[in-house]
């Protein structure tokens, strides 16, 4: 397709409706940047790429072609529509042109993307059915599966879609469809597509893969590092700081102070709560389990981890003040066990393996099913379709 130039206002102008868009997008279930990952990724290059993009007005154009099977502009172009009239129904900002052009460009891209991707899946199981056989008897057993899926549709789905539209014939449910950007016989299609990806997705990616005991134990050992934490300590507080009693004397009569009280009183949290100045006393003076490094007073840290739990401490002094301390539990340095992280690897495994699979399968695809669309750049290998006004297409 060949971009024409047009005027657009400054990207930056167009920031804010790109990220209403992108929000209300992804509520609605629609992934609006499809090349840049991420609306907040979405640079003023791809904004004014998007804005150049022309799409066809006639429905008869092609805008892709997959193996044998061209998608036409007609089957993407009220879905577009459809998605527009809700993401304006969830804001009260009214769009521009030109941000109606954006919007339009970047769900028809979209929108796009996943139907050649469930046509690709689709074009792979049937290749994967009848092998090198030759045409026709690939078109004979396309026909006896097409007609299992349409049987499965005429068996589930049509009557969820009675309940859920509340009618009773195909008629209205195709109306009412029709309303929403759709029709009965897109609807069908689409999930024959569907089910045939489903077949061929559930024949080469298995859901639960096996996971052996020596690769839990090889991930263990290639990844130790990430289970290895350090010395850790619990930790009661008083503290007197300098800069709050104004002098060194008077943060020592209030230490002192503070010790006997709770060494003879028997409750340290109560007299940090009521007098000590450190940050954490009105929690009573209680440090949750604290990593060893991450104090910023090395001589309080040096003492955490040698005093002996459970007795207070003499006073300690750093820079900023005067403190006694009384350690109630400490943790020494380690790895956890493989017999703790077993299961949590196991699933980590079984996750990669899925993912591999999946990548497997989209390469395979790839080499497999020709693929010609308006947006090469969403496919590797897939060629350029060029779309004309008047609906024409040609490659290059």
């Amino acid at each position: 397709m060949t971009p024409r130039l047009v005027h657009t206002t400054h990207p930056r102008a167009l920031f804010a409706t790109v990220r209403r868009f992108c929000v209300v997008a992804t509520f609605l279930g629609v992934s609006s940047i499809r090349t840049t990952g991420t609306c907040q990724e979405e640079s003023p290059e791809h904004i004014r790429a998007a804005l150049s993009v022309v799409l066809p007005t006639d429905p008869a154009a092609i805008v892709a072609v997959v193996g044998n099977t061209p998608i036409l502009a007609g089957e993407i172009m009220p879905r577009v529509a459809n998605r527009i009239r809700e993401i304006s129904g969830q804001t009260d900002h009214k769009p521009t042109e030109e941000e109606l052009r954006y919007m339009r460009a970047r769900l028809f891209q979209s929108l796009l993307f996943q139907t050649i991707q469930l046509k690709m899946l689709r074009e792979s199981f049937l290749l994967s059915q009848v092998g090198t056989q030759n045409a026709e008897k690939r078109a004979d057993a396309e026909t006896k599966l097409q007609a299992r899926a349409r049987q499965m549709f005429t068996d589930t789905e049509l009557p969820k879609l009675y309940k859920q539209l509340g009618v009773l014939s195909v008629d209205a449910v195709d109306s009412a469809l029709r309303k929403k950007g759709s029709s009965f016989e897109s609807t069908k299609r689409d999930f024959i597509d569907q089910m045939l990806a489903y077949l061929y997705q559930s024949d080469q990616i298995k859901k639960d893969p096996e996971v052996s005991l020596p690769e839990i134990q090889n991930y263990y050992e290639d990844h130790r590092a990430e289970y290895e934490f350090k010395a850790q300590v619990r930790w009661e507080q008083l503290t007197a700081t300098f800069e709050k009693s104004g002098t060194r004397e008077a943060a020592q009569t209030a230490i002192i102070s503070m010790g006997k009280e709770a060494f003879y009183g028997g409750n340290m949290q109560a007299v940090a709560k009521a007098k000590s100045q450190e940050p954490l006393a009105g929690r009573g003076g209680l440090h949750d389990w604290t990593n060893r490094g991450s104090l910023v007073s090395s001589i309080l840290e040096d003492q955490l981890f040698t005093l002996p739990t459970g007795a207070m401490s003499e006073v300690i002094a750093d820079n900023d003040g005067l403190h006694i301390v009384r350690v109630l539990e400490r943790r020494e340095a380690g790895t956890k066990p493989l017999s703790e992280l077993q299961d949590e690897i196991r699933e980590i495994i079984r996750r990669q393996k899925i993912a591999d699979a999946t990548k497997r399968v989209a390469e395979e695809m790839t080499r497999r099913v020709p693929v010609w669309t308006m947006f090469p750049e969403d496919f590797k290998g897939s060629i350029r379709l060029a779309v004309s006004d008047d609906g024409t297409t040609t490659t290059r």
